[in-house]
């Protein structure tokens, strides 16, 4: 049975392939999919922070904010207005309504702007193990 230290290291272990995942996408052009990504990168990063900070399982939620609240962590007022966002745009990119809609909502550049700032935002996450 893995430790709590053990739960922490795969919710990042997974966290860090999420956001590999994304580059992939980004790169074949499946633009919302990427975005997609991002947001379940830095789920899971807070789920093993959740781990950290009380020692239990996190609760099964998608909704970063709430995650973050519960950790009782808070970074600066840039990341968190990106997460606020990305937190937002996640139920349009898990269930789009309109395929063609959601593709022109995530172009190339907004896109590339995404995974930059969930890569600041992940390796925030990671210092606060």
């Amino acid at each position: 049975m893995k430790n709590t230290r053990d739960k922490q290291e795969e919710w990042l272990k997974q966290s860090n392939y999420d956001i590999d995942t994304a580059d992939i996408m980004y790169t074949s052009g499946r633009y919302f999919y990427a975005v997609f990504m991002c947001h379940l990168a830095i789920e899971k990063a807070l789920k093993g922070l959740y781990y950290k900070e009380l020692n239990e399982v996190p609760p099964k939620t998608h909704n970063l904010l709430y995650l973050l609240t519960k950790v009782g962590k808070k970074p600066d007022e840039g990341l968190e207005k990106f997460i606020t966002k990305l937190n937002t745009a996640s139920v349009a990119t898990r269930y789009p309504d309109d395929l063609e809609k959601i593709q022109s909502a995530y172009t190339e550049k907004i896109t590339k702007e995404m995974i930059t700032k969930t890569k600041d935002v992940l390796k925030w996450v990671k210092t606060q193990f």
